[in-house]
């Protein structure tokens, strides 16, 4: 059959052009440092954590991963690859966000800045006994990323969304410190701009849902549910990398935590189509 040599020419134009746009987006494609984020562990949860949200471990040791989930006032703890939980109830039902664990205290966020605390001790009961309340320490906002230093005891909390916020500028971070949980004591930034450096665009302003320190680099690790993102800065939270997530592995990021030999983990959420899972990344050797 024989094309008019214009209609050729065309068509080779069209397929030049697919060619240079798909050998652009593979320039641009980024890989988190020391991780693959293409081969992840799987643990799929149980249906009391299908809303699994914020995750954590307790002196970094991985057998066993503390959760919770935002509909209920319970601590939630299972064994890695075994689909049974426990829980301890320490509170009503509510928007909880993300948790962490310190000095042998677990400390639960709730989405509008409160906290509640006590002593891991408590957590193999049905019902944790002497929780505290910490209330109106952080600003009015909402909150769904919290960390705590094992070594120095220091809490670390990042805004979502919060009035004080330009979140298309900057995200406000809060730090305080265990043994006197009244006050924030010193607050930091996380520049959008040098996040925009990496990804180019930042729709919607940055949104954290979950902050982790790595334990090997002290580089911090900040995961996005809503950009779909996962932020990487050094221990004085300038951004080193602006890594874009794949919706099909990573439906609804919202928990990260590593464990004491450098291995990642990211739970989500479940959907319609899928379980509430955590991955695991095993730290990269080099």
């Amino acid at each position: 059959m024989n094309y008019p040599v214009n209609k050729l020419f065309g068509a080779f134009l069209a397929l030049a052009a697919m060619g240079s746009g798909c050998t652009n987006s593979h320039e641009n494609e980024q890989t988190l440092k020391d991780y693959n984020l293409e081969a992840p562990e799987k643990f799929f949860m149980p249906e009391s954590l299908f809303e699994i949200s914020g995750i954590t471990f307790n002196k970094g040791k991985s057998d066993t991963a503390y959760a919770i989930q935002d509909e209920e006032g319970r601590l939630f703890r299972v064994g890695w690859g075994v689909k049974k939980q426990l829980n301890s109830k320490f509170g009503k039902k509510g928007d909880y966000e993300d948790l962490t664990i310190a000095n042998d205290r677990v400390v639960i966020l709730k989405s509008n800045g409160t906290m509640y605390s006590f002593p891991m001790s408590e957590a193999v009961f049905p019902e944790a006994d002497s929780v505290l309340e910490w209330k109106k320490i952080l600003p009015k906002g909402e909150y769904e990323s919290i960390y705590a230093n094992e070594q120095t005891d220091e809490i670390y909390v990042l805004c979502k969304n919060c009035p004080e916020d330009d979140s298309k500028k900057s995200v406000t971070g809060y730090e305080f410190h265990l043994g006197d949980s009244s006050q924030v004591h010193k607050t930091f930034q996380i520049s959008v701009k040098e996040i925009k450096a990496f990804t180019g665009k930042v729709e919607r302003g940055f949104r954290p849902s979950g902050l982790a320190q790595n334990p090997i680099t002290k580089d911090w690790y900040i995961i996005s549910a809503v950009n779909k993102l996962l932020v990487v800065t050094d221990s004085n939270w300038k951004v080193q990398q602006a890594v874009p997530l794949n919706g099909n592995t990573f439906v609804q990021p919202e928990g990260i935590a590593f464990d004491s030999s450098g291995n990642l983990y990211i739970s989500n959420e479940g959907d319609d189509f899928a379980e509430g899972n955590i991955l695991k990344f095993v730290k990269l050797s080099k």
